[in-house]
């Protein structure tokens, strides 16, 4: 019945994507999903190899489209932990097969071009998944403004911006010319939404008071202040009708403004993180220094109920995508890393040193699926499917469609495992702790496939795929993002 053999074929595998589920085979040629048949319907096809799934769950590969690797001292001491190698050899331990990092301007530069030059040398054959790249703009100058057409010509259709940190944040109007240009030239904005004045003038109440333990990162960043600065970029992009993506939300207050603008009709886009799902503000005040493990921005909320809501808004839209904001650093490095922060004045460190992040690009998949909190459809939407789409890669990536989509997949045990602690043991990161240490699972993905090759063999070796087989991923413009007229300042 198939005279053309495959490369690959995967039995019998419930096979999921963000708008159906059934019981299929799939047939892999080239790089590419070349059929999916009923189950068993393959079983005598020729193929150089057969993974019998066994009813298992099959899925497009992960997308984390959230990933700092490689870069420099961009907060204070801290410098990242993971290179393009050791962060995509997590990235596919851990069933994703495609991350999006980022390629930071340096502020005292104006030009992005530079910044993406220097990066994709750092990336170049040495990842173990397909990447691609955005922009961080830390300079908007003219010269910057008008390179985003040449973004677009190399592959990159988003830039991220920041409304706080000295060395990174932007003015309004600096954004609202990020905004205007991103709207000429098909250019997505992601915006890290928190009040840099408030977050200044908090910190210096705290220092005046001898407040400076890890778990006073927390009490520096109120929800206020995250959903502050949420409601003027929605503010600004609603001036230049333009849509947006407000990342890594922590807040309910943040979600609720944006769910508001999303019912009002605006485009607007969140991301959220596994670290506002699994940790709280408790997490801060683990003894001695142990709570700098958990110091991200913005920071873990207060309980059970924050919790709750941010699963609430995956479940019902308000987040459009779920991503790991992979920001690494050592925790036993006084130099570069989270106890850079300690000093003999200080033996708790002081939080505002503290390098702001967690790693977690390997644990984002695992996690969220062991919480059996969303539908398998739901999980691929906001996983793979949905980032696909929002940043320009579906139906490449995020999808089973034969012909059209890279054979990229997850496929998990058929059945739960014994209950199993996560350990940093067990990871593949560069980095010398996990924030979710001890956290109990029964799941984690058996294969992990990219373009057709299996690349990550939980049974029978681990990482079994090459450095350098990852691939730069050019990309188009989000498909949220559709052409707009020019934009007209009379109308106002």
């Amino acid at each position: 019945m198939f005279d053309t053999p495959f490369d690959c074929i995967v039995l019998d595998g419930t096979v999921v994507t963000a708008a159906d589920i059934g019981r299929y085979d799939i047939g892999i040629k080239d790089g590419k999903i070349a059929l999916l048949a009923p189950a068993r319907a393959l079983a005598k096809a020729r193929a150089s190899r057969v993974i019998d799934a066994e009813g298992a769950y099959v899925m497009p590969g992960g997308i984390d489209a959230h990933v700092h690797l490689s870069e420099p001292q961009l907060f204070g001491k801290g410098k990242a932990a993971d290179d393009f190698t050791t962060g995509s050899r997590s990235a596919i331990a851990g069933g994703t097969t495609t991350i999006i990092a980022f390629a930071p301007q340096d502020q005292s530069d104006p030009s992005l071009i530079t910044a993406l030059d220097d990066t994709q040398k750092k990336a170049a054959n040495a990842a173990y998944c397909d990447y691609a790249l955005h922009l961080l703009v830390t300079n908007p100058t003219k010269q910057a403004l008008t390179e985003f057409a040449q973004l677009r010509e190399r592959g990159v259709s988003s830039v991220k911006i920041y409304m706080t940190y000295k060395d990174l944040q932007l003015r309004d109007n600096q954004v609202l010319d990020v905004l205007l240009q991103g709207r000429i030239d098909g250019v997505t904005t992601m915006i890290h939404a928190e009040n840099g004045d408030m977050l200044t003038w908090m910190t210096e109440q705290l220092e005046n008071r001898k407040l400076v333990a890890p778990k006073y990162h927390a009490t520096s960043r109120p929800q206020i202040l995250e959903s502050e600065a949420t409601n003027r970029a929605i503010s600004l992009s609603q001036l230049i009708e333009t849509p947006i993506l407000i990342v890594h939300v922590s807040s309910p207050l943040a979600a609720n403004t944006i769910r508001t603008a999303q019912t009002n009709g605006l485009p607007v886009y969140a991301e959220t993180c596994p670290q506002y799902l699994f940790l709280t503000r408790k997490d801060l005040d683990r003894p001695g220094f142990e709570g700098a493990k958990c110091v991200c921005s913005p920071p873990p909320r207060d309980g059970e109920t924050d919790l709750e809501s941010i699963w609430t808004g995956l479940q019902n839209g308000t987040f459009t995508i779920l991503s790991s904001d992979h920001c690494p650093f050592f925790y036993n490095d006084h130099l570069n890393g989270k106890k850079s922060a300690i000093t003999e004045d200080e033996p708790l460190g002081r939080f505002r040193y503290i390098p702001n992040g967690c790693p977690g690009v390997e644990t984002r998949l695992p996690l969220v699926w062991n919480a059996n909190r969303l539908s398998p459809q739901k999980f691929v939407e906001v996983m793979s499917t949905n980032p696909a789409k929002l940043y320009g890669l579906y139906p490449q990536k995020g999808a089973l469609i034969p012909g059209l989509s890279d054979a990229d997949l997850t496929i998990w045990y058929p059945s739960a495992q014994e209950p199993f602690p996560i350990t940093n043991s067990a990871l593949h990161h560069n980095v010398d702790y996990t924030p979710y240490e001890g956290h109990m699972i029964t799941q984690w993905p058996r294969y992990t496939l990219l373009r057709g090759e299996v690349i990550w063999d939980r049974d029978n070796g681990g990482i079994v795929g090459q450095k350098g087989f990852g691939q730069f991923v050019k990309r188009e413009r989000s498909a949220f993002c559709s052409d707009q007229p020019e934009w007209d300042v009379e109308k106002f």
